[in-house]
């Protein structure tokens, strides 16, 4: 059963991602250090011992759709109430419409444990959290006024409505369209599909926000404006009203969350209503609605990056127990069981405790990149704005690629040591290898964010802001290296030159990248952007990790720190040389090859 690793993000949060400084600069207000450990302390109590039991049943039941209404698995509408009146749902929300104004970094903290505990049920939240975001930084003062108090409390929730059956991260081209009304209101037209939580029964009202578009705007994604369609509509008194013309047609059947409700939704068809067409209110201004959805969708970004911290975080300790009470073989120098001749835990084979310590060096170092990435958002609002919203935009598509396919990787190596009781159901590790197997196609695919981070973060100051980072990462590799091997510190062995060493094949692809670009060899910079991808998320493990370990003041937890640093320079972040070619020198064998595709 998870236990949530409160100690471990706690440390994370404040001594590597910065959340330490931050408090003792006096950049969060009122937050104190008491307050942080107490935040943590109990959504992690709620995390372990009211979302995870109810994890399996939810996979078990799933989410079940009848006349236009889903049900959701036993216990879970009562979960859901529990978590609203907990007030989670307000952590980072305005003050002015009920929410606590609480750094980011402890909602994505926060997030990690509830997705541990449950990813098909902490993903609606999450998006009621992003809805609230986007609503408060572009809606009209009525609108907030109307939805965002009850939102902010949860007794509404919200849903995002962008992809449709012709498609897919495309928004370009999609179809729903818009329809002004004399009012002031829109009526909305059209089909959305893979829409998460568009349907349920956790509240009696859901807040889509839809994007359309309008009869006379711009071609392509000028042309999009954002729309509040509410399932309920509001009369002046904030009591719901009559049903708006949109309902859920269908629910997916997926590989993995099979109790996150995956719903077509059908716009304006007449099922409700004196006459056709779905109830919309404008969010901004018209046409420039994917502006006000990215709000939201920068959110759901790092959110979903959450996800596979915490499909990792649960698939390892899952991965760890197992190992430790499984018995097969006689592992070298085992010297246990009955007069020395018994079969050994698995956790004591070489390769098995490889393993485990490339699961934790993972789940460590995506849980570091993206609290790295909520730190740089919260500071964005603050001194040195500029900096720190580049900061947070580089590292989004790196915590949402990296720390997702993390989460895949993770969760395989955790079906590999249960071996074949692994690939069957009743131990649970083939749910988080079936759950997590999303994170990385949704909300921007891993390849749309190496996309993104290449042709957009890397230029950011033109080029300055992603050097000035590879000089921080260098001074940690620095201090790494003067630090192993002295009087009371931990070992580090190679760690700094290892790091030393990954860093530079960073900034030789970046400088690579950066040149490409500039010279207008665009296919042949995207040809190696997942490979940067990766390499800079390996190089951040490395760096944080060491980070880490020097914060641990050379003896904490027993050198654990230093021991898994060392692990992941000697064994792991390696990798960054090859990764390195493949960017530099891949792109001509990936034209050339073209012709096998046919």
């Amino acid at each position: 059963m998870y236990k949530a690793p409160v100690e471990e993000i706690a440390f994370t949060l404040k001594h590597v991602a910065g959340l330490a400084p931050a408090l003792e600069g006096g950049h969060l207000g009122d937050l104190s250090d008491d307050l942080v450990d107490a935040i943590l302390s109990e959504a992690g109590r709620f995390a372990t011992e009211a979302v995870a039991p109810l994890a399996e049943i939810g996979d078990r039941q799933g989410a079940r759709l009848a006349d236009g209404a889903v049900t959701m698995p036993d216990g879970w509408p009562a979960l859901y109430k529990a978590w609203a009146e907990g007030g989670w749902n307000s952590l980072t929300a305005s003050p002015d419409f009920g929410g606590q104004g609480l750094p980011h970094m402890l909602h994505v903290a926060a997030l990690e444990m509830w997705n541990s505990g449950s990813m098909a049920f902490a993903i609606g939240p999450t998006l009621t959290i992003g809805a609230i975001e986007a609503l408060t930084a572009h809606g009209s003062d009525h609108l907030k006024s109307t939805y965002l108090p009850k939102m902010v409390s949860g007794e509404w929730m919200g849903s995002m409505n962008l992809t449709e059956p012709h498609a897919g991260s495309d928004l370009g081209v999609m179809k729903t369209r818009a329809e002004r009304r004399d009012d002031g209101t829109y009526r909305l037209f059209g089909q959305k599909i893979f829409i998460t939580y568009g349907e349920h029964d956790f509240t009696d009202n859901i807040v889509h926000l839809v994007l359309a578009r309008l009869p006379d705007a711009p071609a392509g994604t000028r042309g999009i404006s954002l729309f509040l369609v509410p399932k309920f509509l509001v009369g002046v008194d904030g009591s719901l009203g009559a049903r708006n013309d949109a309902y859920c047609h269908s629910i997916e059947h997926k590989l993995g969350i099979h109790a996150s409700p995956t719903c077509t939704m059908i716009y304006g068809d007449g099922r409700f209503g004196d006459e056709p067409g779905a109830i919309g209110w404008l969010v901004g201004e018209e046409n420039r609605g994917l502006a006000c959805m990215f709000t939201m969708m920068n959110n759901a970004r790092l959110a979903v990056g959450m996800q596979g911290v915490a499909i990792a975080e649960a698939a390892t300790q899952k991965a760890i127990a197992y190992a430790k009470e499984r018995t097969q073989g006689k592992a070298p120098g085992w010297q246990g069981g009955d007069q020395g001749s018994g079969m050994s835990p698995i956790i004591e084979h070489p390769d098995v405790a490889r393993m485990l310590l490339t699961m934790k060096v993972l789940t460590q170092g995506a849980r570091a990149i993206t609290y790295a990435c909520a730190h740089a958002v919260d500071m964005s609002h603050g001194a040195e704005a500029r900096h720190w919203a580049e900061r947070a935009s580089l590292l989004t598509p790196i915590a949402k690629s990296f720390a997702t396919d993390a989460g895949v990787d993770v969760a395989s190596l955790g079906v590999q040591v249960h071996g074949g009781m692994g690939f069957i159901e009743e131990t649970g590790a083939a749910r988080l290898y079936r759950d997590a197997r999303i994170a990385p196609i949704y909300e921007g695919t891993n390849g749309i964010q190496a996309i993104d981070l290449v042709t957009r973060k890397l230029p950011l100051s033109d080029g300055g802001h992603v050097r000035g980072f590879v000089g921080e990462l260098r001074e940690i590799a620095e201090k790494a290296r003067l630090r192993a091997g002295t009087a009371n510190t931990p070992d580090l062995g190679e760690t700094g030159e290892r790091l030393d060493i990954a860093i530079a094949d960073l900034e030789a692809a970046t400088e690579w990248l950066l040149a490409t670009l500039a010279a207008g060899r665009q296919a042949e910079a995207l040809a190696g952007a997942t490979p940067y991808q990766r390499l800079f998320g390996l190089v951040l493990t490395g760096a944080y990790l060491a980070k880490g370990a020097l914060a641990d003041g050379g003896d904490g937890r027993n050198g654990e720190r230093a021991a898994l640093c060392r692990f992941a320079a000697e064994n792991i972040i390696g990798e960054t040389a090859a990764l390195r070619d493949r960017v530099i020198s891949g792109a001509g064998s990936l034209e050339a090859a073209r012709v096998v595709l046919g």
